[in-house]
């Protein structure tokens, strides 16, 4: 039998979450993830996919993963320091290193992996954390496990930011202090002030932490968020997911030889977990190659977000203040939130509802994304349903 007191909390807390229209639906999708995917036999415009490129689905990247299991198998059969590490391993690190335009990288079996596996490993109880607090979950879960001092700071509030900084170095308690930051936000779109913070970094000696998981691909011809400012020689972590842009799964840190050197050493899911699989590790070298060679899908994303967009905002949606393809629909309340997106489903278009605690109370969303693989005939067929469920409901 079953714990009582536990299927008492379970049932109590998710009836409670289902009235407060914060529960989230988990789909079936039957059909590869592009630009129309199919649920419950019903096709349907996906606007919700972090696949900004389309590679998830690209032959390019198909084919070099069916060779890699060819070669190599299906799994890399052991941790990265018993015998895990295989040369498709090497391989990747050293093509994300030469794309983010650092001295190293390291491969992790996930992006939120990476944020539980670097932060730790370089910081303790003796150190402070200064953290944006719009950064996402994994960001807040490492800065956590480092126990490490965290001092929240006003979202992309530089006077913030320089204050605490100078209250913390100035303190005389931590040995060392770090900012962190996503490179882009992922629920609002807007970009991290990475120079400001590199200029507060460099006065306080911070040591600089930028999550670019919605940047590489997408900002700074595909390099990411730290490129795009030209700052590679001032971040000392960039961090970075294969699992959007690159369309593949797993996570990387690039940064100095010395840096990635001590978390092959003392990082725990590098430790103690087995090795990405070198069919993901082929096809994200694969991605990453043509990334560099080409920038082609990089221009592409960028003219679809800037028409789906406008589209919108012509409309009157709310899109906050986006500056990449990330395009939110922020209606407010939780309930009218998930009653807009069932509507989009029911006419044709997937933008799922994102809510509490996603984003905070009151600030439910659509949450739009754009991608290099929808053509304009999608983008137009996607506005006009939005034209006409928003008026529906009065939202426009």
């Amino acid at each position: 039998m079953p714990n009582q007191n536990l299927q008492e909390f379970l049932l109590g807390h998710l009836n409670e979450l289902r009235k407060q229209g914060l529960y989230n639906e988990i789909d079936v999708v039957k059909s590869p993830n592009g630009p129309i995917i199919e649920l419950e036999g019903k096709k349907l415009i996906n606007l919700s996919s972090n696949n900004y490129l389309g590679l998830a689905t690209d032959e390019r990247l198909k084919e070099a993963a069916i060779e890699a299991i060819r070669e190599w198998g299906v799994g890399a059969g052991a941790v990265r320091t018993i015998n895990g590490t295989l040369s498709v391993h090497i391989q990747l690190e050293d093509r994300i290193a030469e794309f983010k335009g650092t001295e190293a990288a390291i491969a992790y079996q996930s992006g939120f992996n990476c944020n539980m596996a670097a932060i730790s490993a370089v910081l303790d109880q003796h150190d402070a954390i200064l953290s944006d607090e719009l950064n996402h979950a994994s960001i807040i879960d490492g800065c956590r496990l480092s126990k490490a001092r965290i001092i929240r700071v006003k979202h992309s509030d530089m006077i913030d930011l320089r204050r605490k900084a100078q209250e913390a170095k100035e303190s005389h308690q931590f040995n060392k202090i770090m900012v962190i930051t996503d490179g882009v936000f992922s629920m609002d779109g807007d970009m991290a002030k990475l120079p400001e913070i590199i200029e507060i970094a460099e006065k306080y000696d911070l040591i600089t932490y930028v999550d670019d998981a919605h940047g590489s691909g997408v900002l700074g011809a595909g390099a990411g968020t730290v490129k795009h400012f030209g700052l590679q020689d001032k971040v000392d972590f960039q961090i970075g997911t294969l699992s959007k842009a690159i369309g593949v799964v797993g996570g990387y840190v690039a940064g100095k030889k010395e840096l990635i050197d001590w978390l092959k050493v003392r990082s725990r899911p590098f430790l103690f977990s087995t090795a990405i699989s070198p069919a993901d590790a082929a096809a994200a070298t694969k991605a990453i190659e043509l990334l560099m060679k080409n920038k082609e899908l990089n221009e592409r994303l960028w003219a679809n977000s800037d028409y789906f967009k406008k589209g919108l905002k012509d409309l009157g949606f709310d899109i906050g203040m986006s500056e990449t393809p990330i395009t939110p629909c922020v209606i407010g309340d939780e309930n009218k939130t998930q009653q807009f997106s069932k509507r989009l489903y029911e006419e044709g278009v997937y933008a799922k509802a994102i809510v509490f605690p996603t984003v905070p109370k009151g600030t439910g969303r659509v949450r739009n994304m754009p991608t290099a693989a929808h053509t304009q005939a999608l983008l137009d067929q996607a506005i006009a349903i939005y034209a006409k469920v928003g008026k529906e409901l009065g939202i426009i």
